[in-house]
């Protein structure tokens, strides 16, 4: 029997991010994607005001957390499974190529104590792979081309997408980070847009596209179809990839990247804290000898 999920968004605007608490209301059992941990980089503080919201919201109706879904490890928001975990029992989930990525930012970062085999997870979805949240039914769609472990998930004519597809006016993710790939991520959209015209896309991001006044974050798969910028009908692999590519080179890097990766690959969790009881981050930086010159 099929069972409509009440879908209920949580906006971020400070990272422009769309978390997600998807209920089966007939057994009050729930799943939260992609919750957002608060975190000021100057001043090294989090906080879970954008996590309490959900949190409370399902005190109010009286449901029960059972899962959080990660669609990939951020680089521009820090998670909050690691809180809304404590706080409901729930497990943690993410895309089985979450090694991968760990295996490429271990070094990067020198995380000497991060073994890259998933554990910090407590579960590892594989494509195709299906699950239950209550009498939902949740169906598992590895999309990678953003990062490796991209992941979708579908709930009937619903699907979250994640950072694979924007609202139409704004086009696709990026594809630059380590491990991405715009040519993946072409087909793994074309893999998405192969559902029917008329399923729901939800997105992971929304940051108002010229022109447009208002935060949107829900669309179709019949009108990515016909009005996304960047991937519509007609435009083909080669087209796709050399305009991503080009876009890409131009882009910024995200504002809280070093400190996202190395907690989200680690399921949302900061580093063992030191003797003082301060955890810390660590900060790559290029030798700036052949810039300065020392006195």
């Amino acid at each position: 029997m099929h069972v409509d999920p009440v879908i209920e968004a949580f906006f971020d605007e400070a990272t422009n991010t769309v978390s997600y608490l998807v209920a089966d209301s007939g057994t009050g059992m729930a799943a939260v994607i992609d919750p957002v941990l608060d975190f000021d980089m100057a001043s090294g503080e989090g906080d879970v005001r954008s996590a309490q919201r959900i949190l409370d919201r399902v005190h109010e109706k009286g449901w029960r957390i059972i899962a959080v879904l990660e669609t990939h490890a951020h680089a521009d928001h820090l998670s909050a499974a690691p809180f809304i975990k404590a706080r409901t029992g729930a497990w943690v989930g993410i895309g089985e190529h979450i090694r991968d990525v760990q295996h490429i930012f271990r070094p990067v970062f020198a995380l000497d104590d991060l073994v890259p085999d998933g554990r910090d997870f407590d579960r590892l979805l594989r494509d195709g792979e299906t699950f239950a949240v209550g009498d939902l039914t949740i169906e598992v769609l590895h999309v990678p081309g953003h990062t490796p472990a991209d992941l979708a998930y579908r709930i009937g004519p619903n699907l979250f997408v994640g950072d694979t597809l924007f609202m139409p006016d704004y086009g696709t993710a990026r594809a630059d980070f380590p491990g991405g790939d715009a040519r993946t991520l072409f087909r793994s959209i074309r893999r998405v847009l192969t559902l029917p015209d008329q399923t729901r896309l939800f997105m992971c991001h929304d940051y108002k596209a010229p022109g447009r006044d208002d935060y949107r974050w829900e669309t179709t798969v019949g009108e990515q179809r016909r009005a996304n910028v960047h991937v519509h009908d007609g435009v083909d692999e080669d087209a796709f990839v050399a305009m991503r590519e080009a876009r890409d080179a131009t882009l910024a890097v995200p504002r809280l990247l070093l400190p996202s990766i190395q907690v989200n690959i680690r399921a949302g969790r900061f580093p063992k804290a030191d003797a003082n009881g301060v955890s810390f981050l660590r900060i790559p930086v290029k030798d700036p000898r052949h810039v300065l010159t020392l006195v």
